[in-house]
This record gives C-alpha cells, sequence and structure tokens, in this order.
C-alpha cells in the first residue's frame, strides 16, 4: 500500500520506480501520513509479534500528533517520496539512534531503507560531524534487512512492555 501525501486518508497502489524518489525532511503536516505508513507496515509484518500492551504501546508513540511534539524536540524525521506518495520514512532520535524506520511494501528490496539511513546519517553529522556510531531496537522482522545495511546486533532479543526488539548497531566510516 503507498499512502498519498496529499490525501492523507487514501491510499493508492503503485509501482514506483525508486530511482525517482526524493529524499526530504517530513513537514509536520504530513505526519498523518507518515502515521497512516508506519501502521500500516506495523500491522503486516511487525504486530503479531507483540502482546495487546505492546501493539497498544506502539500506536501511541506513532501517532500522529506524537511525532509531531517529537520532531519539535530531539527528533527529525525524514521521507522518501516518488511523485506525490509516500514510499518511506526515518526518525532519527539525539542525532544517533533509528527510532522508526518503515518502508512502504511496494518498495522494499528496492534500497529505500539503505537511502532512508544514509540521507538521515547526512543530516544528522550536519548536527554532530563527529558521529561514530548509530543504534536501533530492530523488529524481528527487520533484522535481515538492517543487516544488509550493516548493522549488527548488540545485544540479546528484549520485551519492554510488550515491544519485542533486538539491539543493533552500524559504526560509521570517517
Amino acid at each position: 500500500m503507498v499512502i498519498s501525501l496529499s490525501t492523507f486518508g487514501r491510499t493508492m497502489m503503485s509501482r514506483k520506480n525508486s530511482a525517482s524518489l526524493v529524499y526530504r525532511m517530513m513537514s509536520p503536516d504530513e505526519a498523518d501520513g507518515v502515521s497512516a505508513l508506519i501502521v500500516s507496515s506495523f500491522n503486516e509484518f511487525i504486530g503479531p509479534d507483540y502482546s495487546e500492551q505492546g501493539i497498544a504501546e506502539f500506536r501511541q508513540y506513532v501517532d500522529a500528533e506524537a511525532i509531531r511534539r517529537r520532531i519539535q524536540h530531539n527528533h527529525f524525521v525524514m521521507v522518501a517520496e516518488s511523485e506525490d506518495f509516500l514510499a518511506g520514512m526515518i526518525e532519527i532520535r539525539d542525532c544517533n539512534h533509528v527510532a522508526l524506520l518503515f518502508v512502504g511494501k511496494e518498495f522494499h528490496r528496492r534500497g529505500v531503507a539503505r537511502s532512508l539511513v544514509d540521507h538521515a546519517v547526512q543530516q544528522a553529522r550536519v548536527t554532530r560531524p563527529d558521529l561514530a556510531r548509530v543504534t536501533l531496537n530492530s523488529s524481528r522482522h527487520g533484522v535481515p534487512a538492517y543487516e544488509r545495511i550493516g548493522f549488527r546486533q548488540t545485544g540479546p532479543e528484549r520485551s519492554v512492555n510488550g515491544i519485542v526488539f533486538i539491539p543493533m548497531a552500524i559504526r560509521l566510516a570517517s
């Protein structure tokens, strides 16, 4: 499902070419569309591993208003778009932790996640030029994709408030 940036409540199927993607900072009025993309992917790929408590906690975290609040503080969100369609998003906390990374199903295995990480690291280095390591907490589903990007597991699988995750990190080239 590809989420339209201009019509947040409407979804459209599309086979867009990832070569024509644009990577940019999310504007606050796009948080509804970003949230919809996250929830759609979560429901299909990640939610089955979570308890009811974990699902409720995750949905509260990815609520559009919660995203808007976080980007006013120590988070930023970048999006990948193709024409007027949202292909993916990444949220970075403190310029060194991937808080969220989701790519629409139609854009899986096309390098969108890697490009989002690359663009987000470039943006983070504007604030933190000495940035040498980025961390994240992966879902079980995301581990293979993160490993292809270069992240490595740094600890055992954990569950906190019903949210199951695997801590991972990547060392960055200077």
